[in-house]
Order: C-alpha cells, then sequence, then structure tokens
C-alpha cells in the first residue's frame, strides 16, 4: 500500500509534536477545550461595536420571538407590515400571528410537493431531482415571494385570532411526522404510475391525501379563523378599529400595501450569474397557482443603496443572510474581525476563501431572515453599520436586536426585498422584463430561510 495516501503513525507522531512544541498552541487548547472555539477567538474590541444608536432608524413595536421553529421569514416579513399598521393607527405595538401563515404554507407545500412527484413520477427515485424532492418537502423555512403568495392569497391576522401553539412554538415533531406522511404518499403516486394511472387518477389520490394533510395541521396548529372581531386602542387608549374581517379584508385595511410593489434583490458573484440579469429556481415556491420565485442579481453596493433609500422613508427592510459566519451572538454582532479563528487555530481556515467560492463549494448559503431597521455613516456619507431586528425574542442579544458590519454585509447577506420604486429605472426595467435564468433546484440561491 502506497503510504501518500494513509495516514501513517509517524504522520501523527510528527503533528504532535509540532502541535505541542508551540505555547500559543498548547494555551489554545487549554481554552477552548474549557470554553469553546467561539468564546476564545472573540474579538473584545470589535464585539463592542454593537450599538444602539444609529444615524438612520426605524421604529417600531416590541421583539417578536419565533421559538424553536425555522419560521424567520415569516416573522421577519410580518415585522416589516406591522409598522404600516401602527403608522396607520397611531398603535404602540402591534404583532401579526405567525401561527396563521405556517398553517396555510405547510398546507401549500404540500399541495407543491405532491404535484412536483407527479410530475417526476418518470424520473428515477434514486435519481438527484427524486431525492432533492423528498429530502425536505414541508420544512419551515421560505422565501419572500413564498410569504407574498401566501398573503395575497389567505391575508392576515392578528396575533390574538390566531394564537400560537405547542406546535407552531416548536415544529419538530410536526415536521417529523408531516414529512413521514409526505413520503410514504409520494411511494404510493409512484407506485399507482408505475401500474398504469393517469395523472388525472393521481390527482384524485391527492385529493385524499390533502384531506388528511389538512386534518393534521388543524390538529397541530388549530382551524385559522374565516373570520375575525377586531379591537384596536391607539397610544392615547382611543378605539381606532372595530369590526369584523375576514383575513384579506383585514391586509387591505390594516396593512394595505401593493405587494406586487416589493421585488427580491439578490448578490451572488458566481460565474453562472451575472450581475443585472434575472433568476428563477426550478421547482421552488408553495402556492401553486402563484408560481416560483424571481430575483435581480445586484451587487452588495446596489443592494445597500436600495435599502437605504427605503430606510430613509422610515421603513425597515427584510433581509437574507448567513447568520452564523463571524457572529458573536450574545453580543448581537456579525463582523468580519469579531472573531479571530485564524488567529486561534494558527492557519488559515476563514482568509483566502470568497464569497463566489463560498458559494460554489457549499459553505455559505441564505440561514436566516431579519429585517434591517437602521444604518449608521461615515463621514464621507458611507454605511458602516447596521441595525438589525432579529426574531428571537427581547432577551436576545441588545433588547433582541444585533448589528452587522458594512463588510459582513458584503460577504454574507444575501438577499434584499425592497419597494421598486427605491430601484435605479435600469434595475426597475430588467427586474420588470429579462426572461428569468432557471437554476436547479439545488442551486444555493433557492436556500430558503
Amino acid at each position: 500500500m502506497d503510504e501518500a495516501i494513509c495516514i501513517t503513525f509517524d504522520d501523527i507522531a510528527q503533528a504532535n509534536e509540532a502541535f505541542f512544541a508551540e505555547r500559543a498552541n498548547v494555551v489554545a487548547k487549554n481554552a477552548v477545550t474549557a470554553q469553546g472555539v467561539r468564546a476564545v477567538a472573540k474579538v473584545p474590541e470589535q464585539a463592542a461595536l454593537s450599538t444602539g444608536t444609529f444615524d438612520i432608524e426605524v421604529k417600531q413595536g416590541e421583539r417578536t420571538d419565533q421559538k424553536r421553529s425555522g419560521r424567520c421569514w415569516m416573522f421577519a416579513s410580518l415585522n416589516t407590515f406591522r409598522i404600516h399598521t401602527m403608522k396607520k393607527y397611531n398603535l404602540k405595538n402591534f404583532e401579526f400571528s405567525q401561527a396563521y401563515p405556517l398553517f396555510w404554507d405547510k398546507l401549500e407545500k404540500a399541495n407543491w410537493f405532491f404535484e412536483n412527484i407527479i410530475d417526476t413520477a418518470d424520473e428515477p427515485r434514486d435519481g438527484r431531482l427524486v431525492q432533492f424532492l423528498l429530502t425536505d418537502p414541508v420544512g419551515d423555512g421560505g422565501q419572500w415571494d413564498m410569504f407574498k403568495a401566501l398573503v395575497k392569497k389567505y391575508g392576515v391576522v392578528p396575533k390574538e385570532a390566531m394564537p400560537e401553539t405547542a406546535s407552531s412554538s416548536n415544529t419538530g415533531d410536526l415536521d417529523g411526522y408531516l414529512t413521514r406522511y409526505l413520503r410514504k404518499c409520494a411511494s404510493e403516486l409512484r407506485d399507482a404510475h408505475e401500474a398504469g394511472a393517469s395523472v388525472d387518477d393521481l390527482r384524485g389520490q391527492k385529493k385524499a391525501y390533502m384531506e388528511n394533510v389538512q386534518s393534521l395541521l388543524v390538529t397541530c396548529l388549530g382551524q385559522p379563523p374565516a373570520t375575525f372581531d377586531v379591537r384596536l386602542r391607539d397610544k392615547d387608549d382611543n378605539l381606532v378599529l372595530s369590526g369584523t374581517y375576514t383575513p384579506q379584508e383585514f391586509y387591505a385595511d390594516a396593512v394595505g400595501v401593493n405587494l406586487d410593489d416589493y421585488v427580491s434583490l439578490i448578490s451572488a458573484p458566481t460565474a453562472d450569474k451575472p450581475f443585472g440579469r434575472t433568476y428563477t429556481v426550478a421547482r421552488l415556491g408553495n402556492v401553486v397557482e402563484a408560481g416560483g420565485v424571481r430575483y435581480l442579481n445586484l451587487t452588495p453596493a446596489e443592494l445597500k443603496a436600495a435599502a437605504i433609500a427605503q430606510l430613509k422613508d422610515d421603513l425597515p427592510v427584510w433581509f437574507g443572510c448567513d447568520v452564523d459566519q463571524s457572529y458573536v451572538r450574545n453580543d448581537g454582532i456579525m463582523d468580519l474581525r469579531a472573531l479571530d479563528i485564524d488567529g486561534l487555530f494558527g492557519f488559515d481556515i476563514v482568509a483566502g476563501f470568497d464569497k463566489a467560492a463560498r458559494l460554489d463549494y457549499g459553505e455559505s448559503l441564505m440561514t436566516h431572515a431579519m429585517v434591517l431597521e437602521g444604518v449608521n455613516f461615515d463621514a464621507a456619507g458611507k454605511s458602516t453599520l447596521w441595525k438589525v431586528e432579529n426574531s428571537w425574542g427581547k432577551d436576545h442579544a441588545k433588547d433582541g436586536f444585533d448589528s452587522l458590519t458594512d463588510e459582513w454585509f458584503d460577504e454574507y447577506v444575501y438577499q434584499v426585498v425592497v419597494d421598486k420604486k427605491y430601484l435605479m429605472p435600469e434595475q426597475r426595467e430588467a427586474f420588470d422584463t429579462l426572461e428569468p435564468i432557471q437554476l436547479e433546484p439545488w442551486d444555493p440561491m433557492g436556500a430558503l430561510a
């Protein structure tokens, strides 16, 4: 056997000797084994950059908490809506129900999954496409366009109209058993197809499956209200809204934002995604009749310019990022220099791996959605630090807020959603008129926050 392809005991002894010959390695070992990597690698001076004071700042309500669920994209979306309701009625605080869109998203994702299984019935079961579809058919994550589809179809309700349940606050069992059922149904649909069933026959089976899915969701989340009563009092305790609404009527009256005015911008510098072009992701969505997603790929500087323009109008900005990168969670700071990982271990782990390569090699993608609510500038007017409203409760970081540096934005922010009036004319034209390039279902830009 060629020793070059094996780990030899000489190799192990040599590496051990080199490691323990360095005092810094021994100190690092003792510290990390006792305290953990991030606690030891934290650079206090950089972590201290997290601040509560910003040059431009949107103020709105109390912090929300997604608890043990992956609903960040819903929380972020609703946290961008509620400012319109709070301004309209002069409210001190307001919160939409997050269990309400969760119910409809699970139902629509199940239908989306079944339609994809029927559509790929002739694909090999062990092929990449079908295996991808089976991997996480009804997970909690999502994208802005998927949320827009839910609101356009089902509207929104106040939190008290459909409060949290044990299964919305901790979705593990709900997701696990629903996923198991969907996979079981997928096997039955494919078996029926092999036995000669027509597409109409398969959709007949799907209808029965969907009744069971809805039953499971009602059991776990409760029945979504078809109508509900509303009583809102303003900061001065005046009754400013009362009546009975459907969820669609409530959205029209209490929010009133034209959802089609809001567009999704991404920033992916990979060779297969030229800037200035529009993109979609194959088989990514939830509401079948609404279609999938649509993005315009721009540089980080262009994403920042659009976000700043919207913040200047006192409106928050939905954004998606790879939250865990260079993140000191307890201090609430996302900063490329907040953790000295390479200094701790003594060789390059973080350095030398640029944004495009991280996307191409599976190191980074969008994992979390939050809300931009402020920004600081230097003397030259360049953005330096951004205020972030998270959805991890008021006890997280600084009263539930994080900060991210401008350099971190460049590297790890992948998506922002803004009113298209904040785009440059050529950007609006590109979004509206260019035929989207279709990306593969497993492309990193298809990641669900």
